[in-house]
């Protein structure tokens, strides 16, 4: 949640997981309505690029909240 958007390989990167299962989760968060793909090209290589939307903000501002509540059970 520290950038505006991130390109594939930064996923990739970040999250350590293979490139198909990367593939999935983004198919998977876009249909769900919490992402938008932006599908370009930089210097001929295809480039994915993801941007989270509101109600992409709003579901992880929710799951935060249910997290941080369950883990501050006493």
């Amino acid at each position: 949640m520290n950038v505006e958007s991130a390109e594939f390989n930064f996923l990739l990167e970040q999250t350590k997981a293979t490139r198909g299962n990367v593939s999935v989760q983004i198919n998977k968060l876009k249909d769900a309505g919490y992402i938008e793909v932006i599908k370009s090209f930089r210097a001929n290589y295809p480039l994915t690029t993801c941007k989270i939307t509101e109600a992409g903000l709003a579901a992880f501002e929710k799951y935060v909240e249910a997290i941080s509540g369950y883990l501050n059970q006493n």
